[in-house]
């Protein structure tokens, strides 16, 4: 489903494999200055990290430990893709020129 820019992820039957099942939310949502060392614990080896972690980029979280990554390294990735949108987006405008 696409609602204007932001893509909304509708399926989430991936969490019934995480290994986040069962565990406090409150662990990967802690406090500002809190480690996140322990949620990210969790989530190293998780089958399903990956598709935890494009949930939250898709859906444009911006609280937590999602996929293995805090907001400030999803932020990161979200500005990394959208200048790699903006670089293909330049080469088609130019290739239409040429």
């Amino acid at each position: 489903m696409r609602i204007g820019r932001k893509h909304i992820m509708l399926d989430t039957s991936w969490q019934e494999y995480s290994n986040c099942l069962g565990v406090d939310p409150d662990l990967f949502f802690p406090e500002r200055g809190a480690s996140t060392r322990e949620a990210k614990e969790v989530c190293r080896g998780c089958v399903v990290r990956d598709d935890c972690l494009e949930f939250a980029l898709a859906n444009g979280e911006k609280f937590g430990i999602w996929g293995g990554m805090s907001e400030r390294e999803r932020r990161r990735i979200r500005r990394q893709r959208a200048l790699e949108r903006q670089a293909a987006a330049d080469i088609d405008v130019h290739r239409g020129s040429a």
